[in-house]
Formats: C-alpha cells, sequence, structure tokens
C-alpha cells in the first residue's frame, strides 16, 4: 500500500472524482492551497467517512509546495503517490504502484499522462507517452522550479511504469485553460531569458537521450532559441506529431499550444524592454516577473489574445 497526495487549489469542480479515484489508498492527504470555492467542503465530507486527510498551505511555486508537502506531512506509508485534482487514479495503475513498491531497488517511478481534452484522448499531438515522475520514496526525491512547473531530484535510481493515468486538462472550460496559461507563460518567460542567459542545449541528451524524458528535456532547451516558435509548434505538433488524426480535438489542442508559444515570445519581449535592457541581467527579469503575475487577467471578451503555447 501507498499513499496519496492530493494538490488542490479551487477545484470543486474536479476534487470529487478525483477522491473518489483515490479511495483505493487507506492513507489520502489533500494539500490545498488556500482554495476559496467549495473544495474544502467536499473534501471534508469525504473525510468524515473515509481515511482522508485535509492540509492547507499558501502556495508559492510548484516545487516548493511539493518539496513542502513531502517535508511537512508525514504519510503512513513509505512511498507517495502524487495526484492532481484533474487527474485520475486507476485500479490498474493502483495495482502496478503496489507491486512496485515492494522492490527496494528504486526511489521513484515515471507515470504517463493520457491528456483528455473536448472528451478525447490526444494521442499523438501531446507526445504519448510523456512521463511525470508520480510514485516515490518518502525522503528520497524533492523537486525545485523550473519555469512554470517543476523537475525533481532523486537520491537514487527511478523507472518507468507502464499503466497510464488520465489527466483532464480542460475539465473546467476554456476560460479557466486561458487564465492558467497567461500565468504560466509568465514563469515560462522569466526561464526562456534565464536559459538564453546562462543555458545550454544538451545535444547529446537531444539525439541519444536514455529516456523519452531527457529528449523531451533537451528539446525543450533547444526551443528557447528557435525563432517563430508558436509557428514551428503548430507546425511540429499537428503534422509531425500527426496531431492531424485526433480529428477536431486535436487541431484544438495543437492552436491551444501555438497561443500558449507567442503569450510566452510577447513576455519575453516585454521583460527585455525593461531599462536595464542593455546586458540586463535575471535578477532584473524575475522583479519585473512579480508585477507581470500580479496583472489581472482579462476577460476572453475584451483585449486582443494572439495565440500561445
Amino acid at each position: 500500500m501507498f499513499s496519496i497526495y492530493i494538490l488542490t487549489h479551487n477545484e470543486e469542480l474536479d476534487i470529487a472524482a478525483c477522491l473518489e479515484s483515490a479511495l483505493l489508498s487507506d492513507d489520502v492527504v489533500v494539500v490545498d492551497s488556500i482554495s476559496d470555492d467549495r473544495t474544502l467542503a467536499i473534501a471534508a465530507g469525504y473525510a468524515e467517512k473515509h481515511p482522508i486527510r485535509i492540509v492547507q498551505h499558501a502556495f508559492e511555486s510548484h516545487g516548493k509546495q511539493r518539496t513542502w508537502m513531502l517535508e511537512s506531512i508525514p504519510p503512513k506509508h513509505p512511498w507517495i503517490y502524487i495526484l492532481e485534482a484533474d487527474e485520475r487514479m486507476t485500479p490498474a495503475l493502483f495495482q502496478e504502484c503496489c507491486r512496485v513498491i515492494q522492490s527496494d531497488e528504486r526511489v521513484g517511478y515515471y507515470v504517463a499522462e493520457r491528456v483528455m481534452f473536448m472528451n478525447r484522448w490526444i494521442r499523438r499531438s501531446t507526445q504519448y507517452p510523456r512521463y511525470q515522475l508520480r510514485l516515490l520514496r518518502h525522503g528520497q526525491v524533492w523537486f525545485d522550479d523550473y519555469g512554470h512547473a517543476e523537475r525533481e531530484v532523486c537520491d537514487g535510481a527511478t523507472g518507468f511504469l507502464q499503466e497510464t493515468y488520465p489527466h483532464f486538462t480542460c475539465s473546467k472550460g476554456f476560460s479557466r485553460w486561458i487564465e492558467k496559461h497567461n500565468r504560466y507563460s509568465t514563469d515560462e518567460a522569466v526561464e526562456t531569458v534565464r536559459q538564453l542567459q546562462q543555458g545550454t542545449v544538451n545535444w547529446r541528451s537531444l539525439f541519444w537521450g536514455a529516456s523519452e524524458i531527457d529528449r523531451r528535456r533537451a528539446l525543450k532547451d533547444l526551443s528557447h532559441r528557435l525563432p517563430g516558435r508558436p509557428l514551428l509548434r503548430f507546425l511540429y505538433m499537428y503534422f509531425g506529431l500527426g496531431g492531424w488524426r485526433d480529428g477536431g480535438p486535436g487541431f484544438t489542442w495543437c492552436v491551444l499550444q501555438a497561443f500558449y508559444e507567442y503569450l510566452i515570445l510577447l513576455k519575453v519581449w516585454e521583460l527585455r524592454q525593461e531599462p536595464s535592457a542593455q546586458g540586463f541581467e535575471v535578477q532584473s527579469v524575475e522583479r519585473r516577473v512579480v508585477e507581470i503575475a500580479a496583472e489581472p487577467v482579462e476577460s476572453l471578451e475584451t483585449g486582443d489574445r494572439s495565440a500561445p503555447l
């Protein structure tokens, strides 16, 4: 058996279904980032009948939230599975997790997601199988921030699971998706500037990486340096990866990803217009990011929304 930690923030539309799937475990912990909707009320209702704990902690970043969670909340079991509210645990995945944790050879396992979008599995243009480290041995895995997300730091060997999990990435509607990616693009713009100033492309990993994760991360570092990123992203996903085979939802998905990339480029341009742009430093960019993140998100009906990621 292993514990399941669920990360939440204003997840009233998803938390019930997520908890239902997680009840395969006898230790479920909801780690909430100070929600102001009905998330806590729904979770508390489940906690009255099931082994569910609820802990709140103010959100700083994805990496810091995960590290705080692992350091501050003691699990019932030596192994933890990290689940997000718009994802689901499946019986087959649960059984495979129970099986692999019997071995002491690994400190963590990567699991591939199945992106569910507009009532369809977007298999091709999402680079399936795309892996995330979700099952980990407590005390031997931590997380650092990288762009809008995080990267894991593992004190030992890792492996890959065969089973996958569904990720309902647009379950709250397109308005919420765009609002969320407006925030994400700010972090990605900072990471883009940092990579251009300080980072390098790992060409060996790009072509001969030991895993899909190594190749994908090297490709992302390369993408920071490519001109016309939004158009290239669309062409790569829709034609190169075969997104056209995912039908109308696949086309919409590829357009949204190109839109996200365009948002990132706009914010990179904005950061570079600062007075210190003549040889500016990453620290000045990070200060500007605080200002951008505080700006309100325009509604879809107002404002000129060119295309991002």
